[in-house]
């Protein structure tokens, strides 16, 4: 069984930045593809980045393209979501997920943390 425990999230001004991370423990790490997926209540969840095993490849949604910088380090077995120019439309609660494959297309995840919050005020 793999767990991930996301930590960082909080209140931020807009135009502001947050780093939120995931740690994950239960099975290597290094085999999994990574990835954070947010979602504000009574909405979809909506697929922000992932990364591949080894870190070389990545993917974004749009909406943060520019902003978002997703990273891991296997040494630590933890994957980080750098968020900058936060805006208000990026408020919802924050989930790190898992899968042991890397779908840049298509992000699907086997694996949930339990969500952390991010709120960015005007």
């Amino acid at each position: 069984q793999v767990q991930l425990v996301e930590s960082g999230g909080g209140l931020v001004q807009a135009g502001g930045s947050l780093r939120l991370s995931c740690t994950v423990s239960g099975r290597t790490f290094s085999n999994y593809a990574m990835g954070w997926i947010r979602q504000v209540p009574g909405k979809e969840r909506e697929f922000v980045a992932a990364i591949s095993w080894g870190g070389r490849s990545t993917t974004y949604a749009e909406s943060v393209k520019g902003r978002f910088t997703i990273s891991r380090d296997n040494a630590k077995n933890t994957v980080y979501l750098q968020m900058t120019s936060l805006k208000p439309e990026d408020t919802a609660v924050y989930y790190c997920a898992a899968d042991s494959d890397y779908r840049p297309r298509h992000p699907q995840f086997e694996y949930w943390g339990q969500g952390t919050l991010v709120t960015v005020s005007e």
